[in-house]
């Protein structure tokens, strides 16, 4: 079982919080000769595959290494412009990484304000009054999970479908957020949590959640 990420939202909609646990390994390297026989892009400035699909590489992966130096957005970390690199015959053969495109912190902040919008919308749609709002999402490799405190701050889970105990890990974060975010007399209502212990005290209850399964009474 796994537990992705999770997310804090606040009660306007923006992200205050934000932790990547675990990210599943969908990512392929090769060693390639020229001509390049897959057809490159520069898409949101990442260096994308446009069209060829070989040994787990598939449209839209990005360009995360060569020769294992990172690539971040179209450049590796050594200055050099993918592109014009991967056309240029003599720096063959060549050792590309493949794999889905890591969400950037713009990306993050857009995505959390558009489930902000949702769960607004999925209230108003309810037939009754008072309706809890979005609790859970699903797919066929994650369930996206939320829970909202009277305050309208959310808390969202990403987790593996087959994970346990979800429930009571979302209301364990809120007792930590509680404990050492808002008891924190250096933090300020709705604005980005910045603490060690915050950041700890989570850290240990994904690993107890993923572990255990549900927590059990005084966990």
């Amino acid at each position: 079982m796994a537990i992705f990420s999770v997310y804090v939202v606040n009660k306007a909609g923006g992200l205050i919080y934000q932790l990547d646990h675990y990210a599943p390994r969908s990512e392929t390297e090769k060693t390639f000769s020229f001509p390049l026989d897959l057809v490159l892009k520069l898409h949101d400035e990442r260096v994308v595959v446009a069209f060829g699909q070989r040994d787990s590489i598939r449209v839209g992966h990005a360009v995360l290494s060569i020769n294992g130096i990172d690539v971040n957005g179209k450049y590796t970390a050594d200055g050099k412009e993918v592109l014009e690199y991967l056309g240029n015959p003599t720096n063959y053969p060549v050792s590309i990484r493949f794999g889905r495109p890591r969400l950037s912190s713009n990306e993050k902040l857009m995505l959390a304000s558009m489930f902000h919008s949702l769960f607004a919308i999925g209230s108003q749609l309810s037939p009754e009054l008072g309706s809890s709002g979005i609790e859970m999402l699903e797919t066929d490799t994650f369930k996206l999970h939320c829970f909202q405190t009277l305050t309208g701050i959310k808390f969202v889970v990403l987790a593996d479908p087959r994970q346990a105990g979800i429930e009571s890990l979302l209301r364990k974060i809120y007792e930590i957020y509680s404990d050492f975010a808002l008891k924190n007399p250096f933090y300020s209502l709705e604005m980005p949590i910045r603490c060690e212990l915050f950041d700890q005290n989570l850290k240990l209850a994904l690993e107890v959640a993923e572990k255990a399964g549900p927590f059990g009474p005084g966990s």
